[in-house]
């Protein structure tokens, strides 16, 4: 089975991608999903970050307050690699498992979304690596639609690789600048190179 990693930098353009490659019939894992259900009331790893950052990181409801995590983890590098260390064995284990039941199905081909693919050293459960990437300036201008300080811009983009070492590592490279259709022709033409048709995916 071709397992196919899905990155590139924040507010790239990655869940854009996904949904290309889920249009024509590959399963997709998304990791930041899995996270959210990692982090749920009741799961272990959210009582270890409870544990890690304090009780006001969770609310009245017993819910992690997302906003806050990030607020502490981007602003200190020990902080986030505490968090990562909570966190990234877990969704690893969980996407490596979701691959070995679609392989145990037969599938030819699947697509796991991993923005921090080479940060956590993943690359080599991969058959193919595509990355998602635009401009500088169309990044910043995407996450300031999301409503982010041009600091919390500074800090996520720091907190990942270049895009442009992104580029150089990964197989294939998605350029997200244009629209819908030009994701989807490009998209195409990487299941071309990896033989994976509609049908056949």
């Amino acid at each position: 089975m071709k397992v196919i990693g899905l990155t590139g930098g924040i507010g790239m353009g990655k869940s854009t991608a996904a949904k290309c490659f889920a249009s024509r019939g590959l399963p997709v894992i998304d990791t930041d999903e899995l996270a959210r259900e990692l982090v749920e009331p009741g799961q272990p790893a959210l009582e270890e970050i409870r544990k890690a950052f304090g009780a006001s990181v969770v609310d009245s409801g017993g819910r992690l307050r997302r906003d806050e995590v990030a607020k502490a983890v981007f602003a200190d590098s020990a902080k986030r690699e505490r968090l990562e260390g909570i966190l990234h064995p877990r969704i690893r284990e969980a996407w490596l498992s979701q691959i070995d039941d679609l392989g145990k199905e037969e599938k030819p081909a699947a697509v796991v979304v991993i923005p921090l693919l080479f940060e956590t050293d993943a690359a080599k459960h991969f058959t193919h690596i595509v990355c998602v990437a635009c401009s500088s300036a169309t990044q910043r201008a995407r996450l300031r639609e999301r409503g982010w300080t041009a600091e919390q811009i500074e800090q996520r983009i720091a907190s990942q690789w270049p895009i442009e070492k992104k580029i150089s590592a990964a197989h294939f490279v998605i350029w997200s600048e244009g629209s819908v259709q030009v994701n989807e022709a490009q998209v195409n033409r990487i299941l071309e190179r990896l033989q994976l048709s509609r049908g056949r995916a």
